[in-house]
């Protein structure tokens, strides 16, 4: 099987790489610099002329709060090109089945908790991250249209909060979990009698390792088309990957002290904005498939953090 990972440099993206690399497919790969996949004229030659069996879209411009805040048009504009020029381009080029991967951030703010799959478009968005949203909302809802339209197999998976190795551990730019481990590993190696963090730390979010994320992904896609049409269920094209449990994030920073080593107050910069309340998703329908994650948060945190101490030299440290 020959297969296209777009955004195999990411998280996402060099974790799957790896978990499909142990299993010995034909994997094709190109580098922003090899193929800028905003261009659609590049993302039609790649694929006429690799003709890859299955497509999977990881390549996504992704950022925290404060990034979504400072560059709203990037987010918006960026993802809307990268997934609609692969999507309609595989569809072109005879790309029978593809997997579109989304995000959390899509369901509505206030949505019933745990967030089940019929959540989707049933109200407003949280605005902090609004334009990334709408964007993998159109991503979804593109893989839905042309299933409908051209009997194509293209899948959508929407994963909790991922965390892990090649995560972002830019300040101006990373998700909370990379925020968090290198702001505390910076305080405790400075000996900082406090730290200060955003929002109230009240808001509950689901962390999930990304190779666990990786092998929820290949569960999706490997079962037969009949088996996910029935999980995911009438109407539907998209299933959730997360853990189905949650912790605040004040519990969060304690396990990230003790990790680190940071023995200060943690102060909580209540000015900042907190986002969702609550984010957690209903995983009742992948687990039908027989997936169930591995890595408990503690021993993900602890991994993560060994990973950022031997590549920190090689990170982006703005």
């Amino acid at each position: 099987m020959k297969i296209y990972l777009a955004g195999h440099r990411g998280m996402v993206g060099s974790s799957l790489a790896r978990t499909l690399g142990e299993r010995g497919v034909e994997l094709v790969i190109r580098t922003r610099k090899e193929a800028d996949l905003r261009e659609q004229s590049v993302v039609r030659e790649l694929l006429q002329s690799e003709k890859p069996d299955v497509v999977i879209v990881a390549a996504a411009k992704v950022g925290g709060i404060g990034a979504n805040q400072e560059a709203p048009a990037e987010f918006i504009r960026d993802n809307i090109a990268i997934q609609t020029n692969l999507i309609h381009e595989s569809w072109s080029a005879g790309v029978g089945r593809l997997l579109f991967i989304a995000s959390s951030c899509i369901y509505p703010k206030l949505a019933e908790q745990p967030m089940s799959e019929e959540a989707l478009l049933t109200g407003a968005l949280e605005t902090t991250n609004e334009p990334y949203a709408v964007a993998k909302i159109s991503g979804l809802k593109l893989c839905e249209s042309y299933r409908k339209q051209y009997g194509v197999d293209y899948r959508s998976v929407i994963p909790t909060n991922l965390y892990g190795p090649g995560d972002e551990f830019s300040l101006q730019s990373s998700h909370v979990v990379p925020a968090l481990l290198r702001r505390f590993h910076e305080a405790a190696r400075e000996k900082l009698e406090t730290i200060g963090i955003w929002g109230s730390g009240s808001p509950r979010r689901e962390f999930l390792h990304v190779d666990d994320m990786s092998t929820g992904c290949l569960a999706v896609l490997d079962c037969g088309r009949e088996r996910y049409d029935q999980s995911t269920g009438p109407g539907l094209n998209h299933l959730n990957i997360g853990t189905g449990t949650d912790i605040t994030i004040t519990e969060l920073a304690t396990k990230v002290a003790e990790i680190t080593g940071f023995q200060g107050e943690v102060v909580h910069d209540t000015s900042k904005p907190d986002g969702s309340p609550r984010k957690l998703l209903d995983v009742t329908r992948i687990k039908a498939l027989g997936w169930r994650p591995k890595i408990a948060l503690r021993e993900g945190l602890q991994a993560t953090y060994e990973w950022y101490l031997e590549n920190q030299e090689n990170l982006r440290q703005s």
